[in-house]
């Protein structure tokens, strides 16, 4: 079941982790081949949603993606269902972990992906999805709330994953129940992602909800 949704921002502590998945040995041997190194002591549970920041750079998919195979979790992301109909190319995004969506739904994207999270939930599925809130690799003003908005209709934790550039290194240490109060949210995840650097670290939009125009 969905947790609770607490008063304040709750970091959940080491003890919570309840799900440790044993990655690909070649991943890792690849991963450390080219200098990079996964730090990630498990998960807190089978379902949440995980934030990837900064993104900066083209080179944040391949490194995010040796650092699925070496986690060896079956992490989804949005795609646009129009994608899936494509030969080939449908088939890879759904090895790769893609959800489809459709921009056009009644419930729209968020309350649709939530639902789908709900689902795993009863059917006791691993349902990780995998967003950028940047949403592009351009410096903007802030983040996108979608991933924000899913956590929190979901009743999932939010796990932040960082990619760190000068260490080469790919963390995912930290998870937080969110509260809704949106000040305290944004506030814990930016004292939590406080000197991640990206490829370009100028391009790193800061932690914080785009204000609407």
């Amino acid at each position: 079941m969905s947790a609770s949704r607490p008063s304040a921002p709750q970091l959940l502590e080491a003890a919570s982790l309840s799900l440790h998945p044993r990655g690909s040995l070649l991943a890792r041997a690849l991963f450390r081949l080219a200098g990079w190194r996964l730090d990630c002591q498990g998960l807190p549970g089978r379902q949440g949603v995980m934030l990837v920041y900064p993104h900066t750079s083209n080179w944040d998919f391949p490194v995010g993606l040796f650092a699925k195979w070496t986690l060896g979790l079956p992490l989804r992301f949005w795609a646009k269902d129009s994608l899936f109909r494509v030969p080939l190319f449908g088939a890879w995004l759904r090895w790769l972990g893609g959800v489809a969506v459709r921009r056009d739904s009644a419930h729209g994207l968020v309350s649709e992906t939530a639902a789908q999270l709900r689902a795993a939930q009863q059917r006791d599925e691993i349902f990780w999805l995998v967003a950028a809130p940047e949403g592009t690799r351009s410096l903007k003003g802030g983040w996108r709330s979608g991933a924000y908005q899913l956590a929190l209709q979901a009743g999932v934790p939010v796990g932040l994953a960082s990619f760190d550039f000068p260490s080469k290194t790919v963390t995912l240490r930290q998870f937080v129940q969110l509260s809704g109060d949106k000040a305290a949210d944004f506030a814990l995840m930016a004292e939590l992602y406080a000197g991640k650097q990206g490829k370009r670290p100028e391009l790193a939009s800061p932690v914080r909800l785009l204000e609407k125009p």
